[in-house]
């Protein structure tokens, strides 16, 4: 397996393991002291450990629809569906790699909006999503 195939297998198990709630494996693919900064809170948290804390604490049944991942080298980017107690936010995450572990990731979360009428004659569905 290439450098490409392996460092996508790490993202698509950290994400598989977030929706099974397997704290363990969902972190195994950050630094001991890697950076997770939430740019719309402006909130930074850094270690494995404490990324796990906060989103261990998370009140909330989460859920984990992941609709594309991209990327090469140290530089993948996931485009996910995260449901919080049944309301979808759309998320990007954007992790970097350094030694085969992701050192810094920036999460992106966005809530579904309704289209404004005055484009409906230009745009159409993206296949297999809605809102």
């Amino acid at each position: 397996m290439d450098g490409d195939a392996r460092a996508r297998a790490k993202v698509m198990e950290h994400w598989r393991a977030s929706e099974q709630g397997n704290s363990a494996a969902e972190h195994a693919i950050y630094a001991a002291d890697a950076i997770l900064d939430y740019p719309q809170s402006g909130e930074r948290f850094r270690g494995r450990a404490t990324i796990a804390a906060q989103r261990g604490g998370h009140p909330a049944d989460r859920h984990f629809t992941v609709l594309r991942i991209s990327g090469t080298g140290d530089l993948w980017v996931s485009e996910c569906v995260i449901s919080y107690d049944g309301v979808p936010s759309h998320s990007v995450s954007i992790m970097e790699f350094s030694g085969g572990l992701v050192a810094h990731e920036t999460q992106y979360f966005a809530d579904p909006f309704d289209p404004p009428p005055w484009r409906a004659a230009l745009a159409e569905p993206i296949p297999g999503r809605s809102g």
